[in-house]
């Protein structure tokens, strides 16, 4: 966009007609981004993919009730069209009560640092693809590969309310992925490394996430079924963030309200183990989803889900607090074609104190997982069961690796006996360390 054009400038104006129309107040939602990328396979440029999209919501109040108008990009021959349609869907529905704007509170400044100048080409993209895919090739034993992927994005979000509240973000992202195969015929494994970052210096090496794929594809090559029995389960960081988003799920605001959260009544109470912290922080710089205020506009701020153990807050939004008589916690999630609804940002755990080796240094026979297949999680009552992959852990080492099994517990047990290592990093959005989990049932051979 233009330096002379603000979208906010647009989006007032557009509210001015949902005014006119009959509405009592409205709020407006504006996302353009733009995205190129790459693919690569057998030395061969597959793909070269560019978007580009520019997308309206208007949502409109009429006393109790509301309605939200989705559109493409910022015509304003359109807005009257637009104003006119929301207010007659407003006039029709059933009235809520509940969902209302959010009152204007000042977002205190953050430097977020979410837009990179740098903004690579096709061509830039392609050799860092090339550098990744050629390093998986040149790993003695790889057969195959699935290719790599490079890519770059640049998306703007604008919110604008009648209640005085206009404030526009940008935020870029860089990638790269490679996937590698070993083995032939019904014996091949497959495995992947990928990294993402908002700036591009933050991006893991291409060479380094090929080889990495290519290491993980060789170590997984004729894996075994251990037999069934409890026992002590450690969660590589690529799985563990999982541990973290099941828990996202069931703190969330709009799940509590539905009484679908095996959480709902424990607020105040111990559910990890002393000294286990996990914070959603939507200021952290050159975060994957950072940003300076909220779908409804609030300011968002850093907040302890768990402290010391503790259950401290829900995630909400304007209407999920309303209902439980508190509070926004400034987590309102938005797009163009429907309501706001409470979400995380930059969630994870905080690290503990031992190593990967140490956290698993006493175990004679256990799990390490690097892989989770399916999503067997009931919300309401915790009970947590899902397909998995990776190694067997044999007196403090990883050992052969093993598939087609099975881990099983409930999620309030595990989360008691949870213990985090040392080795966070962000990379996610939603990132946990190295956690070990002891007493869970495997089911195998």
């Amino acid at each position: 966009m233009s330096a002379a054009f603000d979208p906010r400038d647009r989006l007032a104006d557009l509210l001015a007609h949902a005014r006119r129309a009959g509405a009592d107040e409205a709020d407006a939602v504006f996302f353009a981004g733009t995205s190129l990328s790459v693919s690569r396979r057998l030395g061969k440029i597959e793909h070269v993919e560019r978007s580009e999209g520019r997308d309206l919501g208007l949502r409109v109040f009429v006393g109790d009730r509301s309605a939200i108008v989705s559109a493409p990009g910022l015509d304003a021959a359109s807005f009257p069209d637009i104003a006119a349609r929301a207010v007659a869907m407003a006039r029709v529905v059933p009235a809520d009560p509940l969902s209302t704007l959010a009152d204007v509170r000042d977002i205190p400044p953050a430097d977020l640092d979410l837009d990179d100048p740098a903004e690579p080409d096709a061509e830039a993209l392609g050799a860092r693809a090339a550098l990744a895919e050629d390093a998986v090739l040149a790993v003695d034993g790889i057969t195959n590969t699935e290719g790599a992927d490079a890519g770059f994005s640049r998306n703007e979000a604008v919110l604008v309310t009648s209640r005085g509240f206009s404030g526009s973000y940008r935020r870029t992202g860089h990638s790269v992925s490679a996937t590698a195969l070993a083995g032939s015929g019904t014996a091949m494994q497959r495995d992947y490394d990928y990294s993402s970052a908002v700036h591009l210096a933050d991006l893991d090496d291409a060479a380094g996430i090929g080889h990495r794929a290519a290491e993980r594809a060789l170590a997984r090559l004729n894996p075994t079924r251990p037999k069934t029995g409890r026992v002590s389960v450690v969660y590589d960081p690529r799985v563990s963030s999982s541990l973290v988003g099941h828990l996202a799920g069931a703190v969330n605001g709009a799940s509590v309200v539905r009484g679908t959260s095996f959480l709902k009544e424990r607020m105040g109470q111990r559910i990890f183990a002393p000294g286990i912290v996990i914070r959603d922080d939507p200021r952290r710089r050159r975060g994957l989803r950072s940003r300076p205020f909220d779908g409804e506009g609030q300011p968002t701020a850093p907040l302890d889900l768990i402290a010391d153990g503790v259950l401290m807050s829900w995630i909400l939004d304007t209407r999920s607090a309303r209902q439980l008589g508190l509070s926004t916690t400034g987590h309102a999630a938005r797009g163009t074609s429907g309501p706001p609804g409470p979400s995380s940002t930059n969630l994870y755990m905080q690290a503990g104190t031992p190593t990967p080796a140490e956290l698993m240094a006493d175990i004679r026979e256990g799990l390490y997982v690097t892989e989770l297949i399916g999503s067997g999680i009931n919300g309401v009552t915790g009970d947590y069961s899902r397909g998995a992959a990776g190694f067997m852990i044999r007196n403090g080492a990883l050992a052969e690796p093993v598939a087609e099994i099975t881990i099983a517990g409930n999620l309030l047990e595990m989360f008691a006996h949870l213990a985090p290592a040392n080795d966070l990093r962000f990379v996610r959005g939603t990132d946990a360390p190295t956690i070990r989990i002891d007493g869970m049932m495997l089911a195998g051979s």
